[in-house]
């Protein structure tokens, strides 16, 4: 491998492990070792582990963006099915599996947000560009006629996002999906229920 692939390979195997251990508990040594890289390469890559987490952080958000992507800007469907596609693939996600991963981004601003303000600031840029696509696709939803326009998209946007973050953790914790179901279920039958 080259020099990129072996920084993608570090980064890739950093996302997985920190999104099962969290990012203090995981240890360079057993990326580098998972990653069949020598120990004492890892500078090569990476001028500090706080590098290297930012590099795992960003890897997981332009994963995640076209996760949204596929979602949210599928004209194939309404704008407020669109919405309802993504939760339900993330439940399904969940339950896949079995309530151990949740969101990486939700875990490390938890873990993070007051140790490191570089990580605090640059989750918080992704926090709010999610955030953006959902406001977005609620706007879509009320040119359509599928929501009230009174309805203030950005504040609705961001309970989404709240919403889906405080679920998915109470799921890690009771390790059951159910908190995301009923999060779901009350969202489109209250907050986003369908224009009569």
């Amino acid at each position: 491998m080259d020099k990129n692939e072996t920084r993608a390979t570090i980064i890739r195997i950093g996302t997985d492990l920190i999104s099962r251990q969290g990012f203090n508990a995981t240890g360079i040594d057993a990326v580098l070792k998972e990653a069949g890289v020598p120990k004492g390469s890892f500078y090569y890559y990476f001028r500090s582990k706080e590098e290297f987490g930012l590099a795992v952080i960003d890897h997981f958000a332009e994963r995640y963006d076209q996760r949204l992507d596929t979602f949210l800007n599928d004209e194939e469907v309404t704008p407020l099915n669109r919405i309802r596609n993504y939760l339900e693939s993330g439940l399904a996600r969940l339950e896949q599996n079995r309530c151990s991963k949740g969101c990486l981004i939700g875990n490390l601003g938890q873990e993070l947000a007051d140790q490191h303000e570089r990580f605090r600031v640059r989750l918080d840029e992704i926090f709010r560009s999610w955030k953006e696509r959902f406001a977005v696709c609620l706007r879509e939803a009320q040119r359509a006629g599928e929501l009230a326009p009174e309805l203030d998209a950005g504040v609705a946007a961001g309970f989404i996002l709240s919403g889906l973050e405080g679920a998915i953790l109470r799921a890690k914790v009771m390790k059951s999906p159910q908190p995301l179901r009923d999060f779901i279920e009350i969202l489109f039958a209250s907050v986003l229920r369908r224009q009569a």
